[in-house]
């Protein structure tokens, strides 16, 4: 249930009527818009005589969310959420394009360095490296763990980029205190323990949509973030199963509609991974452009100095160069649309 206030209400007004509602025993999540405040309520609501809330003078309408995910929702929030990346100038929901790039997998210190170099030069905004990698096969990489977030720490400060890793486990939350972003991997988007405590956190996650699951699981994933009173929450669109593609044309499908859509659904940023959906790097750069065109908040793109003996991802990983010029049209696209 949401509850818009008039432009008029005062502050007395609003903390007691605040108050009243947090007296009832219901969560009050509080949305300060350009035109209006709204009141969303968590929580038993069919407690609460809909007829009185409405005929107060305070309030202009009550509104029934039928929808399951609640905080994330636009109706709760009608304005969009912007994610801060603390201490680097670099915000998700802004109106820019942020571009998180990077190797699939930290693979030692120099090559992390010597690849974080040239992202910078080319336009990257964060620095991505996996430490743990979960693998369809247990025999493949699977990272260098704690080793691998000591490098990532390292590099962080050598070139100045913010940085982000994927974590697999609750017992690893420690490891990344200094990580800017935690990424949740689509494997682990409905590991409902691991997103309740990093909703314990305030740094930045980002969430990544499961290969099989719907907009609205995607939502309700991170519900479980936001309802612990982590608020800074990106959604990423990593590409669906929709058919085999045997014939090597593409490793997922992706559903670039659900940028808009979930702008349209949910307040938060929304970001796409063109080289996770198509797993074939020559469609990366094309697929990217497709997002930037379509609103996305930022682009995450696997970037390999040697893609060909990559330890995990070669296939779709961009060399150098290739990012470079792909970062240029995202760059013209954007100024071109937005």
């Amino acid at each position: 249930m949401i509850a818009v206030l008039k432009q008029n209400a005062t502050k007395d007004q609003r903390d007691h009527l605040i108050s009243w509602l947090k007296d009832q025993g219901l969560d009050v999540h509080i949305s300060e818009g350009k035109e209006h405040t709204v009141l969303g309520l968590v929580g038993d609501t069919g407690k609460i005589d809909v007829e009185l809330l409405q005929s107060l003078s305070i309030v202009e309408s009550v509104k029934i969310i039928s929808e399951p995910f609640k905080k994330v929702n636009r109706k709760f929030h009608p304005d969009n959420s912007v994610v801060e990346v603390p201490g680097s100038g670099v915000y998700f929901g802004d109106g820019s394009c942020v571009v998180i790039a990077g190797p699939a997998v930290i693979e030692g210190e120099e090559q992390l360095l010597s690849l974080a170099l040239k992202l910078k030069e080319a336009g990257a905004m964060v620095l991505h490296g996996d430490a743990f990698k979960p693998r369809t096969s247990p025999y493949a990489f699977q990272g260098l763990g704690k080793d691998g977030i000591d490098i990532l720490g390292r590099v962080k400060k050598e070139v100045g980029l913010p940085v982000m890793s994927e974590i697999v486990n609750t017992n690893h939350i420690a490891l990344y205190e200094d990580v800017d972003i935690i990424q949740v991997s689509s494997r682990s988007m409905q590991n409902y323990e691991l997103l309740k405590e990093l909703g314990t956190l305030r740094k930045p996650i980002l969430l990544k949509r499961g290969a099989a699951n719907t907009l609205k699981e995607l939502l309700m994933s991170a519900e479980y973030i936001m309802d612990g009173g982590n608020e800074n929450i990106i959604l990423c669109e990593r590409g669906i199963r929709t058919w085999d593609f045997s014939d090597g044309a593409a490793r997922n499908t992706l559903d670039i509609s659900s940028v808009p859509a979930l702008h349209e659904m949910s307040h938060l940023p929304v970001i796409v991974d063109p080289s996770h959906a198509t797993g074939v790097a020559s469609m990366v750069e094309p697929m990217a452009l497709a997002a930037a065109a379509c609103g996305a908040d930022g682009l995450m793109i696997e970037v390999h100095e040697d893609p060909m003996h990559a330890l995990c991802d070669g296939a779709q990983a961009l060399t150098p160069d290739r990012f470079a010029a792909a970062a240029e049209k995202i760059r013209r696209v954007r100024s071109a649309l937005f």
